[in-house]
């Protein structure tokens, strides 16, 4: 299946108008933003857990990064509240679950196997958030591995990220607020993928929370195996 899978091309997907596709075990869903491969896949999604859901332990042979959204998600290691980024690195094992049911934003297959961190970090902490230098602009770096960085940025009303250039690309999902550039506009529940290469100025009118991916597409990791 493959699912804006031309990383050398933008893609802006409203992930509201998307339906929700059954995964393999019941009370799991998925939205799919990207996808490169069948069930074993380099994907990006959102993924909904019902309440008292679960997936049977497994194994990420790709690795795993996931940001959670809404609810309350769990697993061997540990509870993860709306607010947590977590990464689990090539080869480790896990079992999800939740009990009050949970929404989070979900990559697979795109972690290096040399990139052995596990991450763990709460952004609802205040602490965490650093100038940028930008007037109304403030980051809260989550992880950075050779020429990939994943941050968190906060917008005040009015600020503006500037034109740039993005060697290794960008991928934004937008939080909350909305935000727009000269090629579209991005209200909350957008995703968003810039290729190599130039970026416009992205400004936000009323203010916005992202996460934001730079470089991953200059250094891809092995894809999954074919089906």
């Amino acid at each position: 299946m493959q699912i804006n899978a031309d990383l050398t091309v933008r893609a802006v997907v409203d992930s509201h108008s998307l339906p929700w596709v059954a995964s393999p075990l019941p009370g799991v869903e998925r939205r799919m933003l990207e996808r490169d491969g069948a069930e074993v896949a380099r994907v990006t999604s959102l993924v909904r857990y019902a309440p008292g859901s679960h997936f049977a332990p497994h194994t990420h042979h790709g690795g795993e990064e996931f940001l959670v959204l809404s609810g309350v998600f769990a697993d061997d290691h540990g509870t993860y509240p709306a607010g947590s980024y977590a990464r689990n690195p090539v080869g480790s094992s896990h079992r999800p679950q939740t009990d009050e049911g949970c929404l989070i934003l979900v990559k697979l297959w795109w972690m290096h196997p040399d990139d052995r961190e596990f991450v763990r970090i709460d952004t609802r902490l205040e602490d965490l958030w650093q100038q940028t230098g930008w007037p109304g602009v403030e980051v809260m770096p989550l992880h950075a591995f050779g020429k990939e960085t994943n941050a968190l940025y906060r917008l005040a009303p009015g600020a503006a990220l500037p034109a740039r250039e993005l060697p290794g690309g960008e991928e934004l999902f937008v939080l909350s607020g909305a935000c727009a550039d000269a090629n579209g506009d991005y209200p909350q529940g957008t995703w968003r993928r810039a290729p190599i290469g130039p970026a416009p100025e992205l400004a936000s009118a009323s203010g916005c929370r992202l996460y934001l991916k730079r470089g991953h597409l200059a250094q891809l990791p092995p894809a999954p195996p074919a089906a």
